[in-house]
C-alpha cells in the first residue's frame, strides 16, 4: 500500500473517531423526560426517580461531561472548584430559582465531580455544597 494512501486511510479513521456522536448513558428506570423539563427542580419531578438515581449514581463514573449533558440535558449549575476540578448540579428539589423554593433549608441536588480531564469522579446526592 502507498504511503499516501495509508495516511488518508488513518486520516479518515481518525476524523471519524473525534467527530463520532456521544452516546447517552444507561438511566435505568429513571423517567428522563420528566427529568429534562424539571429544571431547577420547580416542578418536583426528578426527586421521584430518587431511589433509582441513588441506585445508579456510581455507573456515572468516569461519564465525560459531554455524556452528561446528552443524558441529563444542561445542568442546573456548573461550579468550578479550581483548575483542575468542577461540578454541575442538577437540582432534586425546588432551587432559589423557583417560586416555591424554601428558603430554609437548602434543596436537594444531584452533584457530578468532574476531573481535570472532564471525567466523572464522584457523583454525590446531597443539600451540602462543594
Amino acid at each position: 500500500m502507498k504511503s499516501s494512501t495509508l495516511s488518508s486511510i488513518l486520516l479518515v479513521l481518525l476524523f471519524g473517531t473525534f467527530t463520532s456522536c456521544v452516546s447517552k448513558l444507561d438511566t435505568g428506570k429513571i423517567n428522563m423526560e420528566n427529568w429534562k423539563n424539571d429544571r431547577y427542580g420547580c416542578k418536583g419531578l426528578r426527586i421521584q426517580d430518587l431511589e433509582e438515581l441513588e441506585s445508579l449514581k456510581n455507573t456515572f463514573l468516569g461519564a465525560t461531561n459531554q455524556e452528561l449533558i446528552v443524558t441529563f440535558g444542561r445542568p442546573d449549575r456548573v461550579e468550578l472548584l479550581n483548575k483542575s476540578q468542577s461540578f454541575f448540579f442538577y437540582f432534586l428539589e425546588p432551587s432559589s430559582e423557583c417560586e416555591n423554593h424554601d428558603k430554609e433549608k437548602e434543596p436537594l441536588k444531584a452533584l457530578f465531580r468532574l476531573n481535570a480531564i472532564n471525567k466523572v469522579s464522584e457523583v454525590t446526592i446531597t443539600t451540602l455544597n462543594p
